[in-house]
């Protein structure tokens, strides 16, 4: 095989010694024989021999060397909407044709909402180029690159789509239900002799042969392109299966018209009409159920407003959203949505998040907060200052990841396609096997013949195709509409095994919001005035971002103290803060920092144990090296918290705390809020490592905080979720993103991923019991025994096919029941 090239764009390098080492890099790769850098335009030709590689790994390998040796090779995502699917076959077809193409960095193809999702190298391929490879494969692309709205485009293909489906149903059923009735009469003797004249037979194969060739023509069509990319997928099964009693009819009907007996007397022209009319049926009911699976998207697609109204030069106008800019100035009226996202500059109301977050209750709105983009104004007027507009807005956000999290393959759908990559070959070779054994055995041809269609179309792949993707496409969409944002089906799979949670104290289980409720000042400063004390730490915590150091400042602020503004601030992570304010050594922190600094603690041990022991956290302030005042700082349990504890427990989880506050002060929230372990006076940096613990004690372990401060130890546990409020999540940074802020979110996420994972295995159970019970029944395995129904022992072609319809719908029809699931 002739070598292959490959080029990529790389970006940083400064000099000719950036050229060698890339080049260096790059020929290090298996396969590739040369690597010649235009420093110029800043692109590297990759020479190779796909003999040795395929176009995915290498450009994977490639990327990978590149970036080590420290430059980049810019990448990028793109989802295409597919047309011409009819099953998982269809889509592993699609998989492979993208995954051969230079750039491809990798390819995945989800059946249940038609969609591919293609990472792949920038410069190095094109839409258009991964456009050709899907119509090459032999199936179609919606064409949505010059829609502004393309999921219009999208939804527009997707009923024609379904107009198709509906029309072959029609002209299928014009024409093969009068030739089924007038067959069956004709069979039972009900018409008389006349019935049994050829030109009877001729009638019926008229009446057949439009529904063989444009009815079913599709299943022709991809039946080939299939086996043209070497597989086979279900449109060979029914093509196979309706052309064999078809075309044998038409032999008995020629033998017939020249007065010939050999091939037997009966035809059977209703049996290949009627298969391909219920396998349409089929299609077109599945198409419209599968439709309902993604209604969550819809939902949230439809809650986008169409025009914002803004002020520009002086005046208000009212234009598209799309038309929206950062820094435009957006009014919005009672009872409006709200456009896009933003920070109010003028007004004062109530919004109405739940749609985005899923929180019941209006949320109060003043000047300098953020409102998020599909909201409702409740009350009065709003003027926001656009801060996010398009595809940055939460909403947009939200639709991405949702959309993302569908389309992704979950781990158990990968062995599902390794199994259904070998089935059809392995019916065809049943349905074989099946017409020589009752041939040989003296059935006689007809029989053998009527088995071997009754194997072919009973046999549903399509059924294990769909049955994991649908339930991820609901479970998806139900969280999303409660809040809860799977990053991918990987997530969702693997919540349903977690055994302990691990709870982040402020701002998960608390407020956040801890205020100053005591002032307890040491023996020898009694003289000074407790506002002096209290001035004097939050001047030194003015420039903290801490929620306990706001707290001291706010109190300060409410009442009426005169801050001053700090010198030589020092933040000393997981003890407290360092200060120069008014020519003083301020020192304000927990116990560590004053034995670390060898603070005389002036009898207040005792005190501080008071504080802790009533769940305050005591801030420790020291002057010019003395420890004068202890600060007593409460933080409120969160509405919710205690009830989210209990749920976590009815579904049989440890539910840990984690917190940088001492043992004590811990120790009493713990207890309210019915804790089974604790960690405190943990810093920062060590948080990950007792997730790990967790990990180290056979836990499969969730980790729920802000997601950006508890990022090292989102990122170590089995699944980590971040909790917070509207935008102030980032929805990056956790495998579970909770809109809500409220802890009752997660165990709701947690039943959700059991449900979801408890669906996915009954519609695989009932996938592939289907499968295994009834091609042995089709194939005659009942046959010898006088107890099973006659129309079990003789399966007829037509009740295979009706029951391969029905299968496909049933698998979708239980994952829709995953809408109705109280959370």
């Amino acid at each position: 095989m002739s070598e292959k090239q490959l080029t990529l764009p790389v970006v940083g390098m400064t000099c000719a010694n950036c050229v060698a080492a890339v080049e260096r890099n790059s020929k290090k790769v298996e396969g590739v024989t040369a690597a010649n850098v235009n420093y110029a335009s800043e692109k590297v030709t990759i020479v190779y021999d796909p003999a040795l590689v395929k176009p995915q790994e290498l450009t994977a390998n490639v990327i990978a060397r590149i970036e080590r040796a420290g430059y980049q090779v810019p990448t990028a995502e793109l989802d295409l909407a597919l047309l011409g699917m009819t099953c998982t076959n269809c889509a592993a077809n699609i998989e492979r044709a993208l995954n051969k193409v230079d750039g491809v960095l990798d390819a995945t193809v989800n059946y249940a909402n038609e969609k591919a999702s293609i990472r792949y190298a920038t410069g190095a391929v094109t839409q258009m180029d991964l456009v050709a490879a899907v119509r090459k494969a032999g199936y179609d692309v919606v064409e949505t690159a010059v829609s502004d709205q393309p999921e219009d485009a999208e939804a527009a293909a997707r009923a024609a789509e379904v107009r198709h489906q509906w029309t072959r149903l029609i002209v299928g059923a014009v024409f093969a239900l009068p030739l089924f009735l007038f067959s069956m009469s004709r069979d039972f003797g009900l018409l008389g002799e006349w019935a049994d004249a050829i030109w009877v037979n001729w009638l019926f194969w008229a009446l057949a042969t439009p529904v063989q060739f444009y009815v079913g023509w599709d299943y022709y069509v991809g039946g080939y392109k299939s086996l043209r990319n070497g597989s086979a997928n279900m449109d060979v099964l029914v093509a196979m299966g309706s052309s064999v009693a078809y075309f044998y009819s038409i032999a008995v009907l020629i033998a017939l018209t020249f007065g010939s007996h050999v091939l037997g007397h009966h035809v059977y022209f209703e049996t290949s009409a009627v298969i391909i009319t219920l396998i349409v049926l089929g299609k077109l009911l599945e198409a419209r159920a599968k439709g309902r699976t993604s209604e969550a998207i819809k939902k949230l697609i439809g809650l986008q407003a169409k025009t914002a109204r803004v002020v520009r030069s002086g005046a208000e106008m009212d234009i598209p959203i799309a038309e929206v800019v950062r820094g435009d100035v957006v009014i919005v009226r009672p009872g409006e949505k709200v456009p896009v996202d933003g920070v109010v500059v003028d007004g004062r109301s109530t919004l109405d998040e739940s749609m985005i977050t899923g929180e019941s209750l209006p949320v109060e709105k003043k000047v300098g907060d953020a409102v998020i983009g599909a909201t409702i104004n409740k009350q009065g007027l709003l003027k926001f200052e656009a801060t996010k507009v398009g595809k940055e807005t939460a909403l947009a956000q939200i639709i991405k990841l949702v959309e993302q999290a569908q389309g992704s393959k979950a781990p158990i759908q990968r062995v599902v396609d390794q199994v259904a990559a070998y089935f059809v070959p392995f019916v065809i070779g049943t349905a074989v096997l099946t017409f020589v054994i009752w041939l040989l055995s003296g059935a006689g041809f007809v029989p053998a013949l009527i088995r071997l269609t009754a194997v072919l179309v009973i046999a549903c792949p399509c059924a294990m195709g769909l049955a994991t993707p649908t339930s991820i496409m609901v479970g998806v969409g139900k969280g999303a509409e409660h809040g809860i944002l799977f990053k991918n089906s990987a997530a969702l799979e693997q919540a349903h095994k977690i055994t302990a949670v691990v709870l982040d104290k402020t701002g998960t289980i608390t407020r956040g919001e801890p205020a100053v409720t005591d002032m307890v000042i040491a023996n020898h400063a009694q003289q000074t005035p407790s506002d002096d004390w209290l001035r004097l730490a939050a001047s030194a915590e003015r420039g903290s971002e801490h929620p306990l150091g706001e707290a001291i400042v706010h109190a300060a602020n409410e009442k009426g103290l005169a801050l001053s503004e700090p010198a030589a601030f020092e933040n000393i992570a997981g003890h407290g803060i360092r200060a120069q304010v008014d020519g003083h050594d301020v020192l304000l922190g927990n116990l560590r920092l004053m034995q670390r600094e060898q603070i005389h603690l002036n009898g207040l041990e005792a005190k501080a144990s008071d504080l802790q022991a009533q769940a305050r956290t005591a801030m420790w302030l020291a002057v010019d090296g003395q420890a004068s005042a202890l600060i007593g700082v409460a933080d409120t349990i969160k509405d919710g918290s205690k009830e989210a504890v209990k749920r976590l427990h009815d579904l049989g989880l440890t539910v840990v705390m984690m917190t940088g506050d001492n043992e004590a002060t811990a120790q009493a929230i713990a207890q309210e809020v019915g804790i089974d372990r604790l960690f405190a006076e943990v810093l920062p940096g060590d948080k990950a490592g007792y997730v790990k613990q967790l990990q180290d004690e056979g836990y499969v372990v969730a980790m729920v905080g802000d997601g950006i401060n508890d990022a090292p130890a989102l990122a170590q546990a089995n699944v980590g979720m971040a909790i917070g409020t509207g935008t102030d999540v980032a929805m990056e940074t956790a495998d579970v993103t909770l809109m809500r802020g409220d802890l009752r979110s997660v165990p709701q996420a947690i039943k959700l991923s059991k449900s979801t994972m408890r669906n996915i295995k009954e519609n695989l159970g009932w996938a592939f019991g289907y499968n295994t019970l009834l091609i042995p029944i089709a194939a005659g395995i009942l046959a010898p025994f006088a107890w099973a129904p006659g129309f079990l022992r003789e399966l007829h072609p037509i009740l295979a096919a009706g029951a391969m319809a029905f299968s496909s719908i049933s698998v979708v029809s239980n994952a829709l029941r995953l809408r109705g699931l109280k959370l």
